[in-house]
């Protein structure tokens, strides 16, 4: 398809990003010697500790100066809110931010840490999208989309290029996928670079979205009640994104869900055995690895994107006490 992102503009993005986002490394999780090796990608260590940070600075840059200068809008559960009051304050403008009122407050803090403005919201997609537009109109500013942007996912596809550069015998990469910008993005550049490896998607079973999209053959909602049951709150959103969802349909291999408590059990394993922290969303693809492998295809190289790190400190104390 001509609209999908091409590696050429996952490159050019991975330029701009240059001295703002980490190449985060593939730490090793101890397996068994002789069997398969698990990989993790650390993009908890982002400066926003996530990997937010690589499509909403790639969509902001490239804006005109003066259009820039108006100042940015987003809606977002977290992350993406964070990446982009990051990217505003490091260019001067302004950042308003549209965010669930059931945000965590370690990402809401976050944000304001960072000069952000910030608009409460039901956490229905419909009136997080439905107010950043208003505001946009009223006051000039650029929305900066979480997920359904061109630019954006080359941003995020930098992901998926890094790990091919530095693991070129990659064979099957999970993707944590939410409105499926990552997994867009990581999918794109994978299998530009290396048409025979695999990717998955992987989501939390309480807001399995993008698995009845990937079977149905289009997106698929699910309510906010139902989303808003799993702990993941980085993967809470209803539906994946129109262009992400033409991304899926041509790179992407398959979508496995995930427990709760396969999540907790994956957060708690990586923090004990690789030493990384992860928040639940940040945890699916390496739950997935741990707990689902005879899902997916057999591979002597995995690796397993590790999202984001930014976890709540009640839920914190929780899984880790």
């Amino acid at each position: 398809m001509s609209d999908l992102v091409t590696l050429t503009e996952i490159e050019r993005a991975a330029e701009r990003l240059a001295g703002v986002t980490v190449r985060t490394p593939l730490v090793p999780f101890p397996g068994d010697p002789g069997g398969p090796a698990l990989l993790v990608k650390a993009e908890s260590l982002q400066p926003i500790g996530a990997f937010k940070l690589r499509g909403a600075h790639t969509a902001i840059v490239r804006l005109p100066e003066a259009e820039r200068a108006r100042g940015v809008v987003t809606h977002s559960s977290g992350n993406h809110a964070q990446a982009v009051a990051f990217s505003a304050r490091a260019l001067g403008i302004k950042a308003v931010l549209v965010m669930p009122h059931n945000t965590p407050s370690v990402k809401v803090d976050a944000c304001v840490a960072l000069g952000a403005e910030i608009v409460y919201v039901e956490p229905q997609s419909a009136a997080r999208e439905q107010t950043a537009r208003k505001l946009a109109a009223a006051h000039g500013f650029t929305l900066i989309q979480p997920y359904d942007d061109p630019h954006v996912i080359a941003g995020q596809g930098t992901c998926g290029l890094e790990i091919v550069q530095d693991r070129p015998d990659a064979d099957v990469v999970l993707v944590p996928v939410s409105g499926g910008g990552l997994l867009a993005g990581v999918a794109a550049a994978v299998k530009a670079l290396r048409p025979d490896a695999k990717v998955f998607g992987v989501e939390p079973e309480l807001a399995a979205d993008a698995r009845d999209s990937f079977h149905a053959g289009h997106p698929v909602g699910w309510d906010a009640d139902e989303t808003g049951r799993t702990i993941a709150d980085a993967l809470r959103v209803q539906r994946v994104g129109d262009l992400p969802f033409a991304h899926m349909r041509e790179h992407v291999d398959g979508i496995v869900t995930v427990t709760e408590d396969e999540i907790r059990r994956a957060m708690r394993r990586l923090a004990r055995e690789a030493r990384l922290i992860a928040e639940p969303g940040g945890a699916v693809a390496t739950a997935a690895y741990l707990y689902h492998r005879g899902e997916l295809p057999a591979a002597r190289t995995y690796v397993s994107i590790l999202s984001g790190g930014n976890v709540d400190p009640a839920l914190f104390h929780e899984v880790y006490g």
